[in-house]
């Protein structure tokens, strides 16, 4: 979600718009957190491994199955 939906619980407008100190200061938080959020945070090596182990696990389930 974008913060351009977001109505803000302080003032009840736009999030985007900006009106109040809470406002602009969770607007300042999500154009730096980016699209994802929270998973910015994630480095490309972090997700590469965390995808090697889920395809390992896959392929242990299926192995045990046959």
């Amino acid at each position: 979600m974008t913060y351009d939906r977001l109505v803000c619980a302080n003032c009840a407008s736009p999030v985007s718009e900006g009106r109040c100190p809470v406002c602009r200061a969770n607007r300042e938080r999500l154009q730096q957190e980016g699209l994802l959020g929270g998973l910015n945070g994630l480095n490309p090596m972090a997700l590469i491994a965390l995808l090697a182990v889920l395809i390992a696990a896959v392929a242990l389930l299926a192995h045990q199955t046959v």
